[in-house]
């Protein structure tokens, strides 16, 4: 646990996903609910987050942003911390799944208390058959699906008895900064990363000069590729394809699916497709039948994918993903056929160049005044149909304070579309958090319906 590196520094894309939440529509919060046999020993699970906040530094940070943004924003340690502003405990007031969804979907909806540390865990008691559950809520600036992975491994145990943390070998000093000594930090990052990209700039110019000498035609082709990739990631993209969900409220409802991992994969296998490809086909067919329900047949719908851009190594904090976006077909009936294009379309959207550059685009938006780049940066988001998001979990059996978990389901944010759909897996089974603005989509239990019925299409394939 000591090994994992935590930036001060937010990257220039985490930078701007923080910003543009002055529209609270583009807001990145992620919800996860844990669904667990018993109730955990509150005292021992206390202990236990408390100890994991000593080593996960980024659990006691807060967001500290200098004067006239002359930096990007630092993670500075809450001088108050508390851990019981981070972790309550309620009774469910049915029993039901049901009731754990309404607190984790008014979780979704609120802000963060943005003089904090940007995360929160809520105990559900009382579930029938004497269950409970744990509502987590985090910002995506703290980590995205697959470090915030890494964060349950490192929080929760491996077997009922569990074990201690080991205490770090040693404890991290964290520094509480003064608006001072922000805009000091700040000007020395920027200092250091201007002399670090023009280092590397020497290396890419004598290299792209070298390029030109030896296929100058080649050279001027993937100039254009790069240029063409730029401009299609930053085209505007305010009007929603689909016909019916249109609205763009604060509005939430959460619902769920449960799929066999083993058998979604054995369809994708059995088409030469991915799991991924196989899961997005499938969303897909659900979104064919929710249209066809509602008397609708688009051709296409632009969906929202993130591209894991994260390298071996990569700090276990921040972002390391691209949103990609694309029109993804909706008229294709064969659900083979289906899983060959999206697979088709997933290599293309992983080959476009702008991928690479999004960081160095991104670091270009957060220069421009903050109602700007909102505003540019919502253009782009605000007309995406659905977000599809595909973490790998964990393969075995993870506790919480003697409570085993058997279900973990993600809601990850819309961020100006209409619906997100998270597969997160555990221990065999393909948990499916489904995250909807309530004004585009009025009926869930609809939708619901029309994606399990998507997902039995792609299973009967295996």
């Amino acid at each position: 646990m000591t090994e994992e590196r935590f930036e001060i520094h937010m990257s220039d894309a985490d930078a701007l996903m923080w910003n543009i939440e002055k529209d609270p529509l583009l807001r990145s919060t992620i919800v996860t609910v844990l669904l667990l046999d018993r109730a955990p020993d509150w005292a021992a699970l206390v202990e236990r987050v408390e100890a994991g906040t000593r080593v996960i530094p980024r659990l006691r940070q807060r967001v500290a942003t200098p004067m006239l943004r002359v930096g990007p924003p630092i993670w500075s340690a809450d001088p108050h911390f508390d851990i019981g502003f981070h972790m309550h405990r309620v009774a469910s007031c049915d029993g039901t799944i049901d009731s754990v969804l309404d607190i984790a979907r008014n979780a979704a909806m609120a802000g963060f208390d943005r003089a904090r540390p940007l995360w929160e865990y809520t105990v559900v008691e009382g579930l029938e058959g004497g269950r409970s559950a744990m509502v987590l809520k985090v910002h995506h600036s703290l980590t995205d699906g697959v470090g915030g992975m890494k964060l349950l491994m490192m929080l929760f145990d491996f077997d009922r008895e569990g074990q201690p943390i080991a205490p770090a070998e040693e404890e991290v000093e964290l520094d509480a900064f003064g608006s001072v000594d922000l805009i000091t930090r700040s000007l020395n990052h920027r200092r250091r990363r201007a002399l670090g990209i023009a280092r590397r700039s020497v290396g890419t110019l004598r290299d792209a000069g070298r390029s030109v000498l030896a296929n100058p035609a080649r050279a001027a082709g993937d100039a254009g590729r790069a240029a063409g990739s730029i401009a299609r990631f930053l085209e505007p993209a305010t009007t929603p394809h689909s016909p019916i969900m249109q609205a763009r409220t604060l509005a939430r409802s959460l619902g769920t699916v449960e799929v066999p991992m083993d058998d979604l994969k054995r369809a994708a296998k059995a088409v030469g497709g991915s799991l991924n490809d196989a899961f997005v086909s499938a969303v897909l067919g659900g979104l064919m039948r929710y249209h066809a329900f509602h008397g609708e047949a688009p051709e296409h719908l632009r969906m929202v994918m993130p591209i894991n851009v994260r390298s071996e190594g990569a700090a276990l904090g921040g972002n390391h993903f691209t949103p990609a976006r694309f029109l993804v077909p909706m008229a294709i009936a064969d659900p083979a056929e289906r899983i060959a294009e999206v697979g088709r379309l997933s290599r293309w959207i992983q080959g476009e160049p702008a991928i690479a550059l999004t960081d160095a685009l991104a670091g270009v938006l957060n220069q421009l005044p903050t109602t700007v780049s909102t505003a540019l940066f919502g253009s782009m988001l605000k007309g995406a149909d659905f977000v599809t998001s595909n973490v790998p979990g964990a393969p075995i059996p993870l506790y919480a304070a003697g409570a085993e978990l058997e279900r973990m389901y993600a809601f990850g944010p819309l961020s100006g579309a209409a619906v997100n759909i998270t597969l997160l897996s555990h221990c065999g089974t393909a948990c499916i958090g489904v995250n909807v603005d309530a004004v585009a989509v009025p009926d869930l239990e609809s939708l619901l319906l029309a994606l399990r019925e998507g997902f039995d299409e792609i299973l009967a394939l295996g």
